[in-house]
């Protein structure tokens, strides 16, 4: 029996075992590492937050995943080989017939300095109780929503924060202010800059502070530092620069970009039947810019790759591809979301579009979570 050993049980790793599943059934021997006991899709973090929606509300157990035969696994990956498609999993080697990375990205706080003791990191579920604590106690004064490093994961998100921190502080009569910044030269630089214009503005029209090019170099209390200037805070929620996992660094797998790299349309490393997929990897669009680090992108990715080892083991040659055609949601408030969606690959810009905001826009956002946890987990 062929055995694929996935390494993330995130987005990407759960659609490939999923597909593998589907297509080769018993046929096939799947195992999912994953430190984590559950998943969750990313854009709760913010409902939690803003006491919207509890995190729980939306996990799932990875181990539910054994129902379709997946050989769940909560350990630590210790190092992988990938000229031998294996991994050294809490000390034991496991070979495979096909390796999948999937481990996403870290959040690398150490890299600016103060960011520990100063910021909140907002895309770390165990950092989200004390974000949303503060938040709740917070009486007045300036929230800075802060983007230290690029790329991040879901470039919208932080952009949503600020709306939705906005809506809660209006409805909780506070006299305070908010402002975004980010060391990027615009919103939204893989969507361009009449879309990035139109969130900006609509950033604009809330009252919310936005500021581009502000590569921050450290944080001291009540200040984030960019060289000679400096922006006061009374809460500062941050979303800390990203890096691929430390087991991934000392792979080989890592290249020039500080990412994995890999075929864009097959997802195929330089290593004979190991994959790459989701936020640990760079795909550098038609117009010089990463393909944004989403959800549904990885997910698709992991349905590319699953599709391509069922054809390879089959005795078939591999068809599917990744097209970069995707979409993803900016929440405004008000029950209300628009939507980015497109084909990212296109040339020589991608073919997105930003939609208006509207209830079914959210209405979609909430079914995007509750079908996959659903059709995932049962």
């Amino acid at each position: 029996m062929k055995r694929v050993l996935i390494l993330g049980g995130g987005f990407g790793g759960i659609a490939t075992a999923h597909r593998l599943k589907q297509r080769l059934a018993d046929e096939v021997e799947v195992i999912m590492v994953d430190r984590r006991d559950h998943f969750m899709v990313g854009f709760r973090k913010s409902w939690a937050l803003v006491g919207e929606s509890p995190l729980e509300a939306g996990q799932k157990p990875l181990e539910s995943l054994n129902r379709i035969g997946v050989d769940v696994r909560r350990a630590t990956i210790e190092a992988i080989q990938p000229d031998e498609k294996s991994a050294t999993i809490d000390g034991e080697k496991v070979q495979a017939d096909a390796l999948v990375v999937a481990l996403g990205a870290e959040l690398n706080t150490s890299a600016v300095p103060g960011f520990a003791e100063h910021a909140f990191n907002v895309y770390d579920p165990n950092d989200v109780p004390r974000a949303a604590k503060a938040f709740g106690d917070f009486q007045g004064g300036r929230v800075v929503i802060g983007i230290f490093g690029a790329p991040y994961k879901c470039p919208p998100a932080p952009y949503e924060l600020a709306f939705l921190v906005n809506e809660k502080l209006k409805a909780r009569s506070l006299k305070a202010s908010i402002d975004v910044f980010t060391p990027q030269p615009m919103s939204l630089p893989a969507v361009g800059k009449a879309m990035s214009d139109a969130v900006e503005r609509r950033l604009a029209d809330d009252g919310i502070g936005f500021s581009a090019n502000h590569k921050a170099t450290m944080i001291e209390k009540g200040a984030v530092v960019f060289g000679e200037e400096k922006m006061p805070f009374d809460l500062l929620l941050g979303i800390a620069p990203h890096r691929p996992p430390t087991v991934v660094r000392e792979s080989g797998l890592v290249g020039q970009s500080g990412w994995v790299d890999m075929d864009k349309r097959t997802l195929a490393t330089s290593f004979a039947d190991v994959y790459a997929i989701g936020d640990v990897t760079q795909i550098m669009l038609a117009n010089g810019k990463p393909l944004p680090k989403a959800g549904l992108f990885a997910e698709q990715m992991g349905e590319t790759v699953a599709e391509r080892i069922a054809s390879k083991f089959m005795g078939e040659e591999p068809s599917a591809t990744f097209t970069g055609e995707g979409y993803c949601f900016l929440e405004v408030g008000g029950g209300k979301a628009m939507m980015i969606e497109g084909n990212f690959y296109a040339e020589p810009d991608p073919l997105a579009r930003l939609t208006d905001a509207t209830k079914a826009n959210m209405d979609e956002k909430r079914s995007f979570e509750s079908q996959r946890l659903r059709e995932w987990f049962g």
